[in-house]
């Protein structure tokens, strides 16, 4: 059996204001095809399918195209389970419709933890694979809050959370992988999925990876994971690692770079080919759709990168910052002049001399405009004189009062 790994697409989100929605387009029509040519068999995605809650049209299209494109090929499965971008009831509206399809989705978990041990079927009805299909557990879903707990009661909580939930579905699957065995089926392979923070998961700047539990680091080792897992296909990662050097450990990463400080990163998605319980694992190379590029230093510096890609004729992305010490007021329209006569985009401009002078003039004359929801909070704290050793809990509160608005499932009644 051949399963192919891929995660964090993240459809729908541009990058400053530029929609992305060809490099999308590009993505699902290569992969579609390396499917296709790779026979795979089933097809995992591990979480951030979209970008937001809420997504457009023109994302939903995207998705729901792929999934009848991928389900007429070789592949036989498709198993989808959310990530902290996700909106769990939305991913959940049309499950039983894509069952028809061989898509099983597993937006958010249930009372009933067997919705998340998906068996595979081959073409004769025989097994071929347990899929564990946990998808990202909020923070209500694994702790309950306690008065007076403190940061570490809470890692604590968390960690133990995740290690109990994968414990009582992988015994399930456990169970499963026995009677397969007693019927004559050995060697039914289980394979994991999920959609967290791993200790020493390494990102990028600009990544847009969040820290999933506010006030928390709730990194989990792969010791939390059960010895019966065969394979583990995480996401939320963007980076492409192993956890904790374990070959079956593996984030694929993102398929398109999110943001610049992913520029010139090497994308890929894991295909892991079962004969027997030991996965054969390859990495796949993604193309790079649309090249991004991070220009940094004086304007002479700035000017000889950008005619050296004008040179080899770059279609690239542009990100920016200029570190000179001359105070230069219209940086853009330079900028812009120089990349006329060429099919580069300048996405992001950052000017250190004017955003130094900006800061130091802000305290006078700001308004509420200029503000975030953080920076009114910590404004707040001021006048009440709040002790600098009280203000991490009081902060640490307030943004897990403010991430559980961002994490309302707006699309649930």
């Amino acid at each position: 059996m051949k399963i192919l790994h891929t995660s964090d697409w993240h459809l729908g989100r541009s990058l400053y204001g530029r929609k992305r929605y060809d490099e999308f387009t590009a993505f699902l029509d290569w992969l579609s095809t390396r499917i296709e040519n790779e026979k795979i068999d089933a097809l995992l995605v591990a979480g951030d399918v979209f970008d937001t809650s809420t997504p457009s049209n023109r994302a939903q299209e995207l998705y729901y195209r792929f999934l009848c494109r991928v389900s007429g090929s070789t592949c036989r499965h498709i198993v989808v389970i959310s990530g902290n971008h996700d909106s769990p009831s939305f991913l959940n509206a049309p499950k039983e419709l894509l069952r028809a399809l061989n898509v099983y989705v597993v937006g958010s978990t249930t009372d009933n933890l067997k919705d998340e041990v998906i068996v595979l079927y081959d073409e004769q009805n025989e097994p071929q694979a347990i899929v564990c299909a946990v998808p990202y557990l909020r923070d209500k879903d694994i702790r309950i809050v306690e008065a007076g707990e403190t940061i570490d009661d809470k890692n604590a909580k968390l960690i133990n959370g995740l290690k109990n939930h994968y414990a009582d579905v992988c015994t399930l699957a456990e169970h499963k992988q026995v009677e397969f065995q007693k019927n004559g089926y050995s060697g039914v392979p289980i394979i994991a999925m999920g959609h967290l923070f791993t200790a020493g998961g390494k990102t990028v700047d600009g990544d847009g990876v969040r820290e999933l539990y506010v006030g928390s680091l709730a990194h989990v080792g792969k010791e939390v994971f059960s010895s019966s897992i065969d394979y583990l296909a995480l996401g939320h990662l963007h980076v492409p690692q192993r956890v904790g050097g374990a070959e079956n450990i593996r984030y694929c990463g993102s398929p398109i770079p999110m943001g610049f400080g992913e520029a010139g990163q090497i994308k890929k998605v894991i295909k892991a080919e079962f004969n027997s319980r030991m996965p054969v694992i390859q990495e796949l190379i993604v193309p790079c759709f649309q090249p991004l590029e991070k220009i940094v230093g004086s304007l002479d510096d700035i000017h000889s990168k950008i005619e050296r890609l004008k040179r080899d004729v770059s279609t690239a992305w542009l990100e920016i910052e200029y570190t000179g010490s001359d105070i230069i007021t219209n940086l853009r329209e330079i900028l812009e002049d120089a990349l006329a006569d060429s099919s580069m985009e300048i996405r992001r401009i950052k000017n250190k001399q004017i955003t130094d002078q900006v800061i130091n003039a802000i305290q006078e004359n700001e308004t509420l405009d200029d503000l975030d929801e953080n920076d009114v909070f910590d404004r707040c704290l001021e006048p009440f004189d709040v002790p600098h050793e009280d203000r991490v809990e009081l902060i640490n509160t307030y943004n897990e009062i403010i991430k559980s608005f961002h994490e309302e499932d707006t699309n649930a009644e």
